[in-house]
């Protein structure tokens, strides 16, 4: 599903040119459930960002589902996100004027559904996730672990191929976290949806079917594991 060839990303800090990933190659296949670890300034959220068509390619490439990335316009690279990544973000990244039906709805409104359609496929999402009675209720209602619930459910209601997880339990306590993690499991053995995590939790980890350690932008282990 996902070929990375020797892939090169660099910033600049100041004058300084920062080598945040030194020709990481690797492939990711339909229905894993990967965890990208390492430190701070390792690559991992460099990493995703480039395969979720965030962020542009400096060297190597990306393919995803069959296309690829590299030398991609903003507008192409924007129309593979839209269509087969979602995201769940560390700090959930929801409407605080929105409700949590609105929260996940809107995705598919920006794909034009029908009004049923999205309706029945965001209710639908939200029961799955959990969060059955809670539909009206706005972030600032929710908790933080039910916030992200519903930034899972925002990720998974346009069917993607992909779901990419930037350190999804970082605002979580252990507990909650844990939660959180069973449920995207489940959801990755029920619906085949291949996961991807950058993080340094040990608990997100121990998840994953697969890590990946990464150290100053390359790869140190790539492992199998018992999850």
């Amino acid at each position: 599903m996902i070929t990375i060839d020797n892939v090169k990303k660099d910033y600049l800090d100041g004058d300084i040119v920062v080598h945040a990933l030194r020709g990481v190659s690797m492939d990711i296949l339909p229905g894993e459930f990967l965890s990208i670890a390492g430190p701070s300034g390792s690559g991992k959220t460099t990493l995703l960002n480039l395969i979720g068509c965030i962020d542009n390619i400096d060297g190597g490439e990306i393919s995803i589902d069959g296309e690829a990335l590299a030398g991609r316009g903003r507008k192409e690279l924007v129309e593979i996100r839209r269509h087969k990544i979602g995201f769940v973000f560390q700090s959930f990244n929801l409407i605080p004027v929105l409700s949590a039906f609105e929260n996940v709805a809107i995705v598919l409104e920006m794909l034009e559904l029908p009004r049923a359609e999205i309706r029945e496929k965001t209710l639908s999402l939200l029961h799955e996730v959990g969060l059955k009675g809670l539909e009206d209720r706005r972030p600032a209602q929710l908790s933080g672990g039910q916030q992200q619930r519903v930034a899972v459910a925002r990720a998974l209601v346009k069917d993607p191929l992909i779901v990419l997880a930037d350190e999804p339990t970082a605002n979580l306590d252990s507990g909650t976290g844990e939660a959180l993690l069973k449920l995207m499991k489940r959801i990755n053995q029920d619906r085949g949806t291949t996961f991807i995590f950058s993080t340094h939790d040990p608990m997100v980890m121990d998840y994953a079917g697969r890590l990946c350690r990464l150290h100053d932008g390359e790869i140190e282990s790539d492992e199998k594991r018992s999850a």
